[in-house]
């Protein structure tokens, strides 16, 4: 890599970074949270972050903020948002963790989701981290614990996506998504703790999934076990794996995940992203046609992330260009877009609570 090419990268990583600080958290800390439930608000508009109305709030986009925060260094609003998730979605009768509240706090879908699960365990870990708050430790040691009591297949390894409230009926079973974000709430979690159980779970996860969504023909790891009717695989998914599995190492080597994923991301780049504007679209089929257009902010940060993370001269001199265009396309000056059409139409213009999660952990990973 070039000494310009550096200097490049680190300017315009410095420039998201500064957008960040300077627009996004100021929204999250002011019109998008909700002051007397301390909770942040599902979504503010486009133009004057007016909260949208207050249908629900989900535990998930408040373990997302407690995240956000924490890393920020915002301790004390990081405090309000940890004491509000435990007021508002831990379930007293059967454990766990409910899905989402209504406008007034009390309990709306009382599901029990492995994506929120992991979610709690991940923003906990961070929180620990930042605040020293032992109560998190212990929110992540009993949400692991149950996680791995009530939501495991019978008799194998992967565990199902939902239960229902008393954990008696599965809703659905293994998916990618949230196995994806139990691999990474564990890899905090570890990072955050050091106890070796959690490297043990995620030796045998990973193992999991390398078994049952790996495609064989591309090494992507598709959105639903292999052989599954209308399945596809997400350009997204396959560059946030494969920082995933090279920021665990050896923990994951056994799995042969990080091989996989070597393929993964040449066929996600190569079929997946625009080449005339750099647009990551939403998903591909098998054989790499475009099954859905969309150009979503997320896969784009994860685009940023994976480049950075692999991390070849052609990577960065790729970085050098995409973080440009990713700005150009999808940030303004009163936030970003969330998602936008091939042909650069906004498709949707509100900035949902959960995004700054996929920014943060995108523009942490960009070279300083």
């Amino acid at each position: 890599m070039t000494l310009s090419i550096d200097r490049s990268i680190a300017a315009e990583a410095a420039a998201l970074r500064a957008h960040f600080a300077q627009t996004v958290l100021l929204i999250w800390r002011g019109p998008g949270f909700n002051s007397t439930l301390q909770l942040p608000y599902e979504a503010v508009g486009a133009d004057d972050h007016a909260p949208l109305p207050a249908l629900r709030y989900r535990a998930m986009a408040c373990a997302r903020q407690l995240f956000v925060f924490s890393q920020s260094g915002e301790v004390a609003h990081a405090e309000q948002l940890f004491h509000a998730m435990r007021r508002y979605f831990y379930d007293p009768t059967h454990g766990g963790w409910f899905y989402s509240v209504d406008a007034k706090g009390k309990p709306l879908d009382t599901t029990k989701d492995l994506y929120t699960h992991a979610f709690v365990i991940f923003a906990c870990a961070h929180y620990a981290t930042a605040s020293g708050d032992r109560d998190a430790l212990r929110v992540i040691d009993d949400t692991a614990s149950l996680v791995q009591a009530r939501f495991a297949e019978s008799g194998g390894a992967l565990l199902h996506a939902a239960l229902d409230a008393d954990f008696s009926t599965v809703r659905t079973g293994p998916l990618q998504n949230p196995l994806m974000h139990l691999t990474e709430a564990y890899l905090s979690a570890y990072e955050t703790t050091g106890a070796p159980d959690f490297e043990t779970a995620l030796a045998r996860l990973a193992d999991a999934v390398a078994d049952r969504f790996v495609h064989e023909a591309t090494g992507s790891i598709a959105e639903l076990p292999i052989g599954s009717a209308d399945n596809r695989l997400e350009p997204g998914h396959q560059f946030e794996w494969f920082y995933l599995v090279k920021r665990a190492g050896p923990v994951l080597a056994q799995s042969g995940l990080e091989a996989h994923l070597a393929r993964a991301f040449d066929f996600a780049q190569r079929h997946g992203v625009d080449r005339a504007t750099g647009g990551v679209c939403a998903a591909l089929d098998e054989s790499g046609g475009v099954k859905d257009s969309t150009q979503r902010i997320w896969a784009q940060t994860e685009y940023l992330r994976a480049l950075a993370t692999r991390g070849r001269d052609e990577d960065l001199e790729t970085l050098a260009l995409q973080i440009p265009r990713f700005q150009a396309r999808f940030l303004h000056a009163r936030g970003w877009y969330e998602c936008i059409a091939p042909d650069g139409t906004v498709a949707r213009a509100d900035m949902p609570s959960t995004t700054p999660y996929h920014l943060a952990t995108a523009y942490a990973a960009l070279p300083i």
